[in-house]
């Protein structure tokens, strides 16, 4: 069971494959085996344990790592509790932690009922929102969520108070299909929540 792995001088972090929306250029389409990532495959007989998960960061040198990424086949924040744990676990135990990243669709409020933001400040050190469109038709039909626009103005309203926790939120959008006006606009839209863009390059699966 991959727990985590390695990735262009990161530590990446595989806690859940639960998610709440189906976005068509997903890398769980297609990837039985392995992954782009690593030979292993990302797909979790049964989610680690929170012990599980920090006996596997333990295992490794972390600090050698230029960060620390909660990211592999699901939504982190499924787990947000777990992963505020793991994080403080792993100040307490491990001297010069790298910087904490949270690559999420930001839903995290709408899949929790409450607002966590507050509970990011001081443990997580950037965020990374998927956006995926500049108006809520475009995100509904790339990102294809469960709650529909609820998960729309959820993100949104996810990042508009991220950014007063979180030093560095960024939003993302994938080069598939989009015009220059189109990420022109994304951007637009992250600037007014207080976030900036960048521009994921599609990678095939």
């Amino acid at each position: 069971m991959t727990i985590t792995y390695e990735y262009e001088g990161a530590l990446y972090v595989n806690l859940t494959n639960r998610c709440n929306c189906n976005c068509e250029f997903c890398l769980r389409h297609g990837k039985k085996e392995g992954s782009i990532y690593t030979e292993d495959s990302l797909w979790l007989e049964r989610e680690p344990t929170r012990q599980e998960a920090l006996d596997s960061f333990l295992s490794r040198d972390v600090c050698s790592y230029r960060e620390i990424v909660f990211c592999g086949y699901g939504e982190p924040t499924y787990r947000i509790d777990d992963i505020l744990w793991l994080v403080d676990e792993l100040k307490r135990t491990v001297p010069g932690l790298p910087p904490v990243r949270i690559n999420t669709n930001g839903h995290a409020n709408l899949l929790h009922g409450r607002d966590v933001c507050p509970d990011l400040k001081g443990r997580i050190d950037v965020l990374s929102i998927s956006l995926n469109g500049s108006t809520p038709e475009e995100y509904l039909a790339v990102t294809q969520p469960r709650d529909g626009i609820l998960a729309w103005k959820s993100m949104l309203d996810f990042t508009r108070e991220a950014v007063k926790y979180v030093p560095t939120v960024m939003m993302t959008v994938v080069d598939k299909e989009k015009s220059p006006e189109e990420i022109q606009r994304c951007r637009e839209l992250c600037e007014s929540l207080g976030a900036h863009l960048r521009v994921r390059a599609y990678i095939p699966d």
